[in-house]
């Protein structure tokens, strides 16, 4: 959600109201915590951390909605578990969790934008470890750990991801493109989704309908195999 967070929250709710009734849904409030720029910045890091105050604007419009906030990590050439650590003090919150962006996870000598990202199950891995701990420590729910993949190359060995207690994992489909070409990579990306993560759908309201293409509807959406857990509008 960008701009306006009254307007914005009302869009999500018209949105949930396209869905059907009957099934119950958490809205989901996504801010990109860490964004990533194609400058170095001062540690030569290429990304950049919001404001507590930014957090916590976005937080409210969450649970204004009886919601949670997912804190997007696009990491530049950092990596991901000191990103999602510099958020501590907001993820000790009940209803705060983490999305993480591989694509925007680049090797040194790399300029953000210039090719994809990527990490592997084994980072993954070592970011849900830690909210697992940090849920325990301060009994909270499970915390929230979404990862998103537009590409097989931006996920590798994706089995060394396990489960860990105090966690729930969702792997997001980023693909872009008419329905045929989302299908198709959401076909080629759940092949290596490990057993314990839950799958996700993402949509683009402008770059999935060039050309004349329709959005998918929630129908579709809802026809996928294996069904969404999560879904995305952006």
């Amino acid at each position: 959600m960008t701009g306006d967070l009254t307007e914005a929250s009302d869009a999500l709710r018209r949105q949930i109201e396209t869905f059907p009734k009957g099934r119950p849904v958490t809205p989901v409030v996504e801010l990109i915590a860490t964004t990533v720029h194609r400058s170095p910045g001062e540690d030569g890091m290429f990304r950049s951390r919001c404001e507590d105050d930014t957090v916590r604007e976005y937080l409210d419009a969450a649970r204004a909605m009886k919601g949670m906030l997912l804190l997007n990590i696009q990491p530049g050439r950092a990596d991901f578990l000191p990103e999602v650590q510099a958020y501590e003090r907001w993820l000790t919150e009940p209803d705060v969790g983490v999305a993480l962006d591989p694509e925007w996870a680049v090797e040194p000598g790399v300029i953000p934008g210039k090719k994809f990202g990527r990490t592997s199950g084994a980072e993954l891995d070592g970011v849900a470890r830690y909210l697992g701990a940090l849920a325990d420590a301060h009994r909270l729910p499970a915390k929230v750990m979404i990862y998103h993949q537009v590409a097989a190359s931006v996920v590798r060995d994706e089995e060394q991801l396990v489960p860990h207690k105090g966690v729930t994992v969702v792997k997001v489909v980023d693909g872009i493109g008419s329905a045929a070409a989302k299908k198709a990579t959401w076909k080629t990306l759940m092949k290596t989704m490990p057993a314990h993560v839950r799958p996700g759908f993402k949509l683009f309201f402008e770059e999935d309908t060039r050309r004349g293409a329709d959005l998918m509807t929630p129908a579709d959406v809802l026809a996928l195999s294996p069904t969404p857990a999560y879904v995305v509008y952006e």
